[in-house]
């Protein structure tokens, strides 16, 4: 009979057993390197973010089957769109989470024209989370990826009028933000300033579980992620570089109408993803407070780059809650490449006004 203290150690069983066991909150604090009050607080609130997430997944994968998972409410948002039942269903899921988990002062949604303020958790939640519920909800009718964002804060003073003022911060301000992905699996990526690392739901533990860390974007990639429906509603600039990306070999178009999705690929593969201002929205699609900012420190964190085109992305401080911003985002070397014809034409324009002066 075998002795079990002088048996070889099976290091590959060693390694899956320590990977299964690494769930969200136990890595948090591994990447925190303490067990304080923050940690702990940051560790739970990425605990009840993945709730949420599961919550969400379970609906979206019956959302054929059950009664009012699809189609629209008939309501208008406060940023002028319809609202679809799952962004809904979405948003409410977020704020019965954290209703009472003390552990949030505040949420900000792109569905809620004011923050959602929970007096009673101000005394000890010191955080805010903002967050884009269903990001792509137009694909859940049709059965394609969407995503949820999210961003964590530190809470600045109490906020008792709801005018969410105090969130009017650039993205250097945040502590953390992620996403998730509702795909073929549900995959949750985060950072809290250490780097990106990636989870995947197991249903059969019912437990986000560590699939990869510290993700490092390449410098260049070959996808480049636009619109392109909207070529004519481009600036003059975007369309020099959609033009030059389909006059170079070695790049290939990736588009899906959900913004978590191409930037998932883009984190894994490389590339660049553009969401300019047109002659309609000149800021813009996207907001920046729930959308832009967050994957921008995620994608900085992986080594990326964003931008608005005229100035760093992170740099940007928002003047109201809903904020709409122009993103570059993506590898650094193909960010720069799409910046540089922006500032190009900038500096033309610059040029022919001096002429004329």
């Amino acid at each position: 009979m075998q002795n079990l203290e002088t048996a070889p150690m099976d290091l590959s069983y060693d390694y899956a057993l320590d990977r299964d066991c690494t769930t969200l909150s136990r890595h948090v604090l591994q990447q925190l390197q303490s067990f304080g009050s923050e940690a702990q607080d940051l560790s739970a609130i990425m605990s009840r973010i993945a709730l949420a997430a599961k919550i969400i997944a379970r609906r979206l994968s019956r959302a054929g089957l059950v009664e009012g998972a699809l189609g629209f409410t008939g309501d208008i948002n406060v940023q002028g769109e319809a609202v679809k039942k799952m962004d809904l269903f979405a948003n409410e899921v977020f704020i019965a989470v954290f209703k009472q988990s003390g552990l949030v002062c505040q949420l900000a949604s792109e569905e809620m024209e004011k923050p959602y303020y929970i007096p009673e958790n101000c005394p000890v939640g010191r955080y805010t989370l903002l967050y884009d519920p269903i990001d792509g909800s137009s694909n859940v009718d049709i059965n394609l990826n969407v995503g949820s964002i999210f961003s964590i804060r530190q809470q600045v003073g109490n906020d008792p009028e709801q005018t969410g003022l105090d969130l009017l911060q650039s993205g250097h301000r945040q502590l953390a933000s992620g996403y998730v992905l509702y795909g073929p699996s549900t995959v949750l990526v985060y950072s809290i300033g250490t780097g990106v690392h990636t989870f995947t739901l197991d249903p059969s533990l019912g437990e986000f579980i560590l699939s990869a860390e510290n993700i490092q974007i390449p410098a260049h990639g070959s996808v480049y992620s636009v619109n392109e429906g909207n070529f004519w509603q481009c600036d003059e600039a975007i369309r020099d570089f959609i033009r030059y990306v389909h006059r170079h070999e070695g790049y290939t178009a990736r588009y899906s109408g959900a913004l978590v999705g191409d930037i998932h690929r883009i984190l894994l593969q490389g590339g660049v993803f553009l969401y300019p201002g047109t002659l309609k929205q000149p800021e813009g699609k996207l907001r920046l407070l729930y959308e832009s900012a967050p994957l921008a420190f995620l994608i900085e964190q992986a080594g990326g780059s964003a931008s608005t085109g005229l100035e760093p992305l992170m740099s940007v401080v928002p003047t109201h809650l809903h904020q709409r911003t122009p993103l570059i985002i993506g590898s650094k070397d193909d960010v720069a490449l799409a910046v540089s014809f922006i500032q190009e034409k900038v500096r033309m324009d610059e040029d022919r006004l001096m002429v004329n002066s």
